[in-house]
């Protein structure tokens, strides 16, 4: 599923999917000849956590019916905040192998402060208040992560 901002307001595209992101594509989503900057944010599979060595890969579940008008609801507070011309988010569910891409967030705008400040404002918020869930995976056994 996809939102879409107004025409005459930043273009804005969130979506929760079980595929592989495509880093390039999003930027290409936030991509204007406005801009004078774009950034993106990429989280990936790592092999260890705090707790726990030989990670090899997660496994995300998330509210379905809630996530997108969260996380909708955090961009437009993003751009209430900086005068952005897109974003674009792109969380993934199910399966991500080790290396894999778990969530993308790209911002473009005028300039670089608004970029760094708004992509940085979206994935905290992300993590901090949308409903999606990660279990971990490693040998010998598994857990659900809290937290950020």
């Amino acid at each position: 599923m996809n939102a879409t901002a107004q025409p005459d307001s930043p273009r804005v595209t969130v979506g929760i999917v079980s595929d592989p992101i495509d880093v390039p594509a999003l930027l290409e989503v936030v991509g204007d000849p406005a801009a004078g900057a774009l950034t993106v944010f990429v989280g990936t599979v790592r092999d260890h956590s705090p707790d726990r060595h030989g990670v090899s890969h997660l496994d995300y579940e998330a509210f379905e019916e809630e996530v997108e008008g969260v996380i909708s609801g955090i961009v437009a507070e993003a751009t209430d905040r900086w005068d952005l011309i897109a974003v674009a988010i792109r969380h993934r569910v199910g399966r991500v192998p080790l290396g894999g891409v778990a969530v993308a967030v790209a911002v473009s705008a005028g300039h670089r402060t608004e970029v760094f400040d708004a992509c940085r404002y979206l994935i905290d918020e992300l993590k901090s208040r949308a409903p999606i869930w990660k279990k971990e995976f490693w040998d010998g056994g598994t857990e659900w992560v809290l937290g950020p």
